[in-house]
Formats: C-alpha cells, structure tokens, sequence
C-alpha cells in the first residue's frame, strides 16, 4: 500500500483551514439536500396536476415538469462536482489532520493512504479504502461521504470483512477498525454507524470531531 502524506496545499486552497472546509462542506450539502428535497416535491405536484388537467393546461404544466427536470439533473451535477472537490480537500487536507486527531486518541498512527485498493483474485476479494491510517499492531479504514446514509455504513461493514479476510491471507494479524466520516449524516444514520463499532466524524460547531461507540470500537 503506497503511502500519501503530501499536506502542501495547492494554491487555492490557501488560508483555509480543516475545521473551515469542512463546515464549508457540510453547509453546501445540507443545502443540496434541501433543494433536492424541494425539487422533488415539486415533481410530484406537477405529476398530480398533470393528472387533473387538460388541453392547455396539460402543455403548461408539461413544460413546468421538464424545467423541474431540468433543475434536477443541474442540482445532481452540483452534487457531482461537490464530490469532486471533496475529494481534492481529503487529499491535501483531510488525512494529516485526521491522523492527527486519532493520535490525540491514543492510536499512534504513523501512516496515511488515500485511496487504497486491494484485490485478490483467487478468493474474489475487492476493496477500496477512501483513507488508511495505520501503525505495527492497528489499521483504521475511514469511508468520507459528503452525506452519508444507512445503506453506506452497511457497505463499510461488507468492506471491513474483505480487509480482514485480505489480512489474514496475508498473515497480518494487526487489528482493524472502521471509521465514517461525513459532512451530511442524519441521526439515524449516525447512531446505526456507532452501533456497527464504528467511529464517526462528524462537525461540531467550529471543530471536527471523533465520536467513540459506547463501550471499545470494535476490532475486525
């Protein structure tokens, strides 16, 4: 696993801080949800005139249905293009400072990958990790979302697994762990990723946070 731990920012991103991009982050997302939210109801109502009027009418609000789409398919490509930018700022800004912040916790993690994928044809095992932080007896693998929902926790439990299957193969016995990591995360969503073992960062007022499961993380 090749190891990125380049924190020299590109030029547009002077000035900014971690906590600020990520309060940064979080706001545009709520504010992508609202409005994907909005569109959609607005969808249904043109659906539910389209049902109830007719003739001109029906040209009417069939034009209002396709500017709805339109602005749809334009909020998704914002959503597009934030993922994109979020995953420039994970790069250059995101894992020094994580890792720094699980150190704070006690781990001692000495390395950081982005983007590590590892595969093994023979048993059919396939991952991608968003960030790998590690040390000589732990690993902690950290899923970034810009918002993150139920079925994204359940695919960190499935891609858990595969590391400790690829692990064991490998005969590193180091203990894994799992971490979610989100500008967007609903509570339900937050609570079912704590009770998976896992931990969540999350923003809390000015600074980003780690929050640990009730009781010791658990170990895969």
């Amino acid at each position: 696993m090749e190891i990125s731990q380049n924190t020299t920012l590109p030029p547009e991103y002077a000035g900014l801080t971690f906590e600020k991009v990520w309060a940064t982050i979080q706001e545009t997302g709520r504010q992508l949800k609202e409005t994907d939210r909005q569109l959609k109801e607005q969808r249904q109502e043109t659906d539910r005139q389209l049902k109830e009027q007719r003739q001109e009418t029906d040209r009417q609000l069939k034009e209002q249905f396709r500017e709805t789409e339109r602005l749809m398919r334009q909020n998704e490509k914002m959503m597009s293009d934030l993922g994109r930018k979020f995953g420039k700022i994970i790069e250059h800004m995101f894992i020094p400072n994580l890792k720094e912040k699980f150190n704070v916790m006690g781990h001692e993690f000495g390395k950081a990958s982005s983007n590590v994928f590892i595969e093994n044809k023979e048993h059919n095992i396939y991952a991608e990790v968003d960030v790998f932080l590690e040390n000589g007896d732990r690993a902690l693998a950290v899923e970034v979302k810009t918002q993150a929902n139920i079925y994204d926790v359940r695919e960190h439990v499935k891609r858990m697994e595969k590391l400790r299957q690829y692990f064991d193969l490998h005969h590193d016995k180091r203990k894994l762990y799992g971490a979610m990591a989100a500008a967007v995360i609903p509570g339900n969503v937050h609570d079912y990723a704590l009770k998976q073992g896992f931990y969540v960062v999350t923003q809390s007022g000015d600074n980003v946070s780690i929050e640990k499961p009730a009781g010791e993380p658990r170990a895969w």
